[in-house]
């Protein structure tokens, strides 16, 4: 493969006018539809062998370096196109694929409209794919209007399945492609929108796979939110196909922006980004002078706190009254509206906050005029007609109007369907002027606001709350500025006392993140390809063929390099011969662990807290940095965060349960922040200038405990308090030059048990040794050893990078996972010993909405067979991934046993699995499958009203709906897979259970279909 074109080319219409910087040339129109400035990004990956087609600059196409197509266009559009959708264009009149990679609002949905009318006029079939069900809803109502012959194909509705174009999740697409579909085989162009999803930790390999198995013949669009490694994805798209795939990029908005910040019970808005993307670091300076922070950083307000930078939700400022942040939210709101700077987006992160502040604003606040008040209710009423009488009568039904009717909205997932349509709706319409959203509302439609506001810029990710992403912000944010209609748009972010400036830049300012591959074998995907008649693809194709394994071999070149240079430098190194220097290094390795063992006996908290009173001097290593003396300022137990839990499963030491906050001497810039956008200290080099600050310190960190202490000053806050302090410690180590004198454990602390006056026995005749060795006589000890420790540690890392550089080391790890996973799917009897799928494996591929081993298991013991169809929908139910319930579950006794089988044959499936060495915790396993909803489902299918079943969960109503969408696609997958296996009495059984619960508001139609 060719890879990039050299250079990148500017698209302005006239690539070739793209030379020195300066002015945007003039724009020429080409075709029927003039360009507008300024220009973008084309770069196109070409395979090795690739061989420009005859004549196509004659046919009014340009060159592949230069797509420019000036013939007649499919699809004439109402405005001026910018000129990234002309490129695009020019590279679909190709008949060659595209990655289109801009903000949020751009229009990257003209392009795939001009894909979709190009399909229709050279008489092709086009499949549009979008990630989530609700979002391929709304875009069939959009396509269907602009084009008419559109189809619809998701887990919940079928529509036209015939159409020229065809909407349908990603996840249908794939099955189409494991069935070998007739349908995939007259498809021309396949549009995967918002491709950046592929990341995603649980269903992004979807993505991955549909375009590993998309025939050859089909082109692709990709369209995207920007994403820093365009050039890579091109590449990987041209490798699995062998085509030229170009990409278009553009980091334009079309609506600049404004970013302002609101400081948390303050007053005031701070702009701190202009429209030119210059941050005012003048500006965010005056806003951290609101929380009285000093003038030497972000530590004011943390230290009032005891100092501490840690992973855990800002606590409250002391003094702030409660509900601080819906005062806050009723300001800015007021704000907003007096300046008549609406419709806003509010984005909240939790979506009970979210809906207590859109109730507090309602309450106190009108946007709406008599007539839009009135047209609201005619728009809400009309809607809901489609719901019986004894449905909108529901609270989350007939609640909905009065706020509606003040212009003031709420979406998020919880919602019920029918609702967050309608608040879509009037949205679009300029009768909602105010909507609390969460950030999914962010993906999908083009519905922008004039402003949007942040409440919050930390996010629980699932194991801690972290600071939003800036591809995070940049997607949201994005919303603001009405093409056509602002000329600028406004965001407003309230910032606590816990923002610093460097995290902020990176927020608001940082690279959008790159496009990551969660490729995995699961074994949905392994039975489908092994069932395939034409044997056309396989598990190693998969692996071979995946973004993961593309990006491996991209990286070895580099990685070579890498490992060639640490062995370089390892040969310069010149050690003692092997027999000296390995004697010498047993024993520092020997005393090292020796010390090691006493340093745990001796930080036994009930041991060691006495000790370690405010003003103690301790030494700190973290593993990482050794942070040299620190100063302990107080003592605490906490309980430690998930990532601290042993890989084992086993709990923690007592040691790791307390933390020393402890003043360390920290470099300047420790206000950076790690991937995980955790703040992030780091020790002061000496050739730099720090300061004091409070980190909290894991006893297990401590590695000597002086006998000395200095004294505190009883406000940490002040700058020069803490100079104060790091004076005190350096005047100590002057004092004593050949180190701080430290705690004896034997006469000190009282430390007598045999075995800890053993192991310090040990230690001194160890280092008696090392006093008699010849290294160490020899007068270079010390850098005899250090030159040891450097050769073996550059060694080390070559080998690692070389082990990496293998160029199927990934296939390698994923061929041992095929093997084991080959052996489970042989012990479950889905395959025969000749790899052949039997009958057990068959009824498996149809299952991609649950556990597949669990559900055919379910099947094949009998678990199903004596259920009614109530209680298998109850236990099917299981298997939705449900928000964590408070509610007592599973109180009907007709569903214990059920749910008891359920269990016991998960663990049986986990075991089998465990045995063929799959990493798999069968107490966890079994455990995964929570019967939130068994009762909720239970009472739903026995006909229960859903007034009555909602009072049975403290899920959304909103949600709980979801739920029994996705159940009866399993359901309708079962019934599927009785079939397959000839069941027919199992098949009526699903076919009832599924019927029992398609009703009612539960499936009412989608507005929009």
């Amino acid at each position: 493969m060719e890879g990039l074109a050299a250079k990148r080319k500017q698209a302005d219409g006239v690539a070739d006018q793209a030379k020195a910087p300066g002015p945007p040339a003039k724009v020429q129109a080409v075709g029927s539809v003039p360009l507008i400035a300024p220009p973008c990004t084309h770069e196109v990956a070409l395979p090795s062998d690739y061989q420009p087609p005859d004549g196509e600059r004659e046919a009014g196409l340009g060159d592949i370096h230069h797509p420019q197509y000036s013939g007649p266009m499919a699809k004439e559009f109402p405005f001026k196109l910018d000129a990234f959708q002309q490129m695009s264009i020019s590279c679909l009149e190709r008949r060659e694929s595209v990655l289109v990679s801009a903000h949020t609002s751009a229009g990257k949905t003209a392009v795939a409209e001009y894909a979709i009318a190009m399909a229709f006029r050279d008489k092709q079939r086009v499949i549009y794919t979008s990630p989530i069900k609700a979002l391929s809803n709304q875009k069939y109502r959009e396509l269907e209007t602009e084009f008419g012959d559109v189809g619809l194909m998701t887990g919940d509705v079928t529509i036209s399945p015939n159409a020229g174009c065809i909407v349908m999740t990603t996840e249908i697409m794939r099955s189409m492609l494991y069935r070998g579909s007739e349908v995939m085989r007259e498809v021309a162009w396949v549009i995967f929108d918002e491709i950046h999803y592929m990341k995603d930790r649980e269903r992004g390999v979807v993505w991955e796979e549909s375009i590993i198995f998309l025939p050859p013949a089909v082109k692709m669009v990709f369209l995207s939110a920007t994403m820093s490694n365009t050039t890579e994805f091109a590449e990987w798209i041209c490798a699995v196909h062998n085509k030229p795939c170009h990409v278009v990029y553009t980091d334009r908005r079309p609506v600049p922006l404004q970013h302002y910040a609101f400081p948390v019970g303050g007053a005031g808005l701070y702009l701190v980004v202009d429209e030119k993307g210059n941050f005012r670091d003048e500006n965010f300076t005056k806003l951290l002078a609101t929380f009285g922070k000093d003038k030497d950083g972000e530590l004011g307000s943390k230290l009032a706190n005891g100092g501490k930078i840690t992973d855990r939700p800002p606590p409250k400022r002391k003094g702030a009254p409660e509900k601080t942040e819906n005062k806050d939210i009723i300001k800015i709101i007021k704000m907003i509206k007096e300046r008549r700077l609406h419709p806003v987006i509010v984005f909240s992160f939790a979506r009970r906050e979210l809906e207590l502040l859109a109730a507090d604003v309602a309450h106190k606040l009108d946007f709406s005029t008599a007539e839009e008040a009135e047209n609201i209710e005619q728009v809400f009423n009309s809607a809901i007609q489609c719901l019986s009488e004894e449905d909108r009568a529901i609270d989350a039904v007939a609640g909905a109007l009065g706020m509606l009717k003040k212009g003031v909205a709420i979406h998020h997932s919880g919602l019920l369907p029918i609702i967050k349509e309608i608040v879509e709706l009037l949205f679009q319409e300029g009768l909602v002027k105010v909507l609390f959203a969460t950030e999914t509302f962010a993906m999908g439609l083009n519905m922008p606001a004039k402003t949007v506001v942040f409440t919050q810029v930390r996010k629980w990710d699932g194991e801690g709350h972290r600071y939003m992403s800036s591809g995070e912000y940049i997607q949201m944010s994005g919303r603001a500025g009405r093409r056509g209609k602002d000329d600028k748009g406004i965001t407003i972010t309230m910032v606590d006392d816990q923002m610093d400036m460097p995290t902020c830049k990176e927020m608001m300012l940082g690279r959008p993140a790159p496009l990551e591959s969660t490729f995995k074998l699961s074994y949905y995907t392994l039975l489908n390809l092994m069932s395939r008649a034409d044997g056309q693809f396989g598990a190693e194709h998969a692996i071979r063929h995946s973004f993961l394994q593309f990006l491996h071999e991209k990286k070895r070149p580099k990685l070579e390099a890498d490992a060639a240079e640490l062995e370089r430098q390892s040969a310069a190194i010149v050690v003692p011969p092997p027999e000296s220097a390995d004697s010498y290094k047993k024993l520092r390795v020997e005393i090292a662990a020796l010390e090691k063992l006493i340093m745990a006996e001796v930080l036994r908290p009930d041991r060691c807290l006495h000790f370690m009173r405010p003003g103690r001097l301790i030494q700190v290593h973290d593993g990482v940095d050794e942070w040299g003396w620190g100063v302990v300022v107080s003592v605490v137990k906490r309980t430690p965060p998930a990532a601290n839990v042993m890989r084992n499963g086993s709990i923690p030491a007592p040691a790791e349960s307390y933390m020393a906050d402890t003043l360390l001497y920290c470099a300047p810039d420790s206000g950076r922040v790690d991937r995980s956008r955790r703040p992030k200290p780091r020790p002061c080099s000496p050739e730099e200038e720090g300061e004091m600050q409070v980190i909290p310190v894991q006893l297990t960190q401590i590695t000597a405990v002086s006998s000395l202490r200095v004294t505190l000053p009883g406000d940490l806050r002040p700058a020069e308090a803490r100079r104060m302090v790091l004076q005190q410690v350096r005047s100590m180590e002057q004092r004593f030059p050949d180190g701080l004198p430290r705690l004896d454990p034997i006469e000190d602390m009282g430390i007598r048990d045999d075995a800890f006056l053993d192991a310090v026995q040990q230690l001194q005749d160890r280092e008696t040794e090392l006093l008699e060795h010849p290294l160490f006589k020899s007068g270079s000890e010390a850098e005899t050893y250090a030159a040891m420790q450097k050769k073996a540690q550059l060694d080390a890392e070559a080998a690692k990078l070389k082990l990496q550089t293998t160029a199927d080391s990934q296939l390698h790890l994923f061929r041992d996972e095929l093997r084991n996973r080959g052996r489970v799917l042989k012990r479950l009897g889905h395959i025969n010993g000749d790899g052949v799928v039997q009958l057990k494996g068959r009824a498996a591929c149809q299952i991609d909405t649950a556990d597949e081993l669990l559900v055919t298991e379910l099947m094949f013991n009998g678990v199903f067979t004596r259920l009614d169809a109530h209680q298998i929908a109850a236990v099917a139910s299981c298997f939705m991934q449900m928000e964590k319930s408070n509610k007592q579950v599973n109180s009907i006794k007709e569903l214990h046993e059920p749910l008891s089988a359920l269990r016991e044959t998960a663990a049986h499936v986990a075991t089998v699995q465990e045995e063929c060495k799959i990493e798999i915790d069968v107490d966890e396993y079994a455990d995964s499958f929570k019967p939130f909803l068994m009762d909720a489902v239970y009472a739903w299918s026995k006909g229960a009203k859903f007034s009555e079943v909602i009072k049975l969960t403290d899920n959304f109503e909103g949600s709980l709906i979801r739920a029994m969408r996705r159940l009866d696609e399993l359901l309708n997958q079962l019934r599927t897979a009785a079939k397959t296996i000839g069941d027919e009495n199992l098949e009526e059984k699903f076919q009832t259970a599924s019927d029992s619960i398609r009703r009612g508001i539960v499936f009412a139609n989608s507005l929009y279909v």
